[in-house]
């Protein structure tokens, strides 16, 4: 049986665990680009867009379809990048708290 003393210690732990990630992956930054790096999008590791960057050659009046492929591309690179630095982080916590590493 579990001792409910001891569970309320456990999720106080667990959300002081998660505040800290919060905080730590806020604090990561990644960057997805296109275009050879005419289009350059970056998020924080909340998936937070910081900036997004448009060198003026990816501009075409004509062909704004090739701009919004390039910005959507850049996003979804951004976007991958940073699920991975969050997957990574997950396990080093969980490496930390003596946690099995496969459980992330």
């Amino acid at each position: 049986m579990i001792d409910p003393s001891k569970l309320q210690d456990m999720m106080r732990e667990a959300q002081r665990l998660q505040e800290r990630m919060q905080q730590e992956l806020k604090g990561k930054v990644v960057e997805g680009q296109a275009g050879g790096g005419m289009v350059k999008v970056t998020l924080n590791g909340l998936l937070e867009v910081q900036s997004v960057k448009i060198d003026k050659g990816a501009v075409d009046p004509s062909d704004l379809t090739l701009l919004e492929d390039l910005v959507r591309a850049a996003v979804a690179q951004a976007i991958q990048r940073a699920e991975e630095a969050r997957m990574e982080h997950t396990r080093s916590l969980a490496g930390n708290l003596g946690l099995p590493g496969g459980m992330f």
